[in-house]
């Protein structure tokens, strides 16, 4: 395992280590490991663009269209041989 020295740490940015390793019942050392192993791992959930498209658009509201009701029966395609 490597070791890492961390120099001119902002003494205000401990203190939030340190209060954010006590609500999760860990040292300092190891609250700074387990932030550290999250930055760097990629385990981001990939999604289609469909899904990436609504997502980021969902906020400008969807669109209502009155459709017509239907008067006629559906039929099959036909289709050339």
């Amino acid at each position: 395992m490597a070791a890492l020295s961390i120099r001119d740490l902002d003494d205000a940015v401990k203190e939030k280590l340190r209060l954010r390793a006590a609500r999760n019942g860990r040292s300092m050392e190891a609250e700074i490991r387990a932030i550290l192993t999250t930055a760097v791992t990629d385990d981001a959930p990939r999604t289609d663009l469909f899904s990436a498209l609504t997502e980021r658009f969902a906020q400008l509201g969807g669109s209502d269209f009155d459709l017509p009701e239907r008067t006629t029966t559906p039929r099959a395609a036909s289709l050339p041989e």
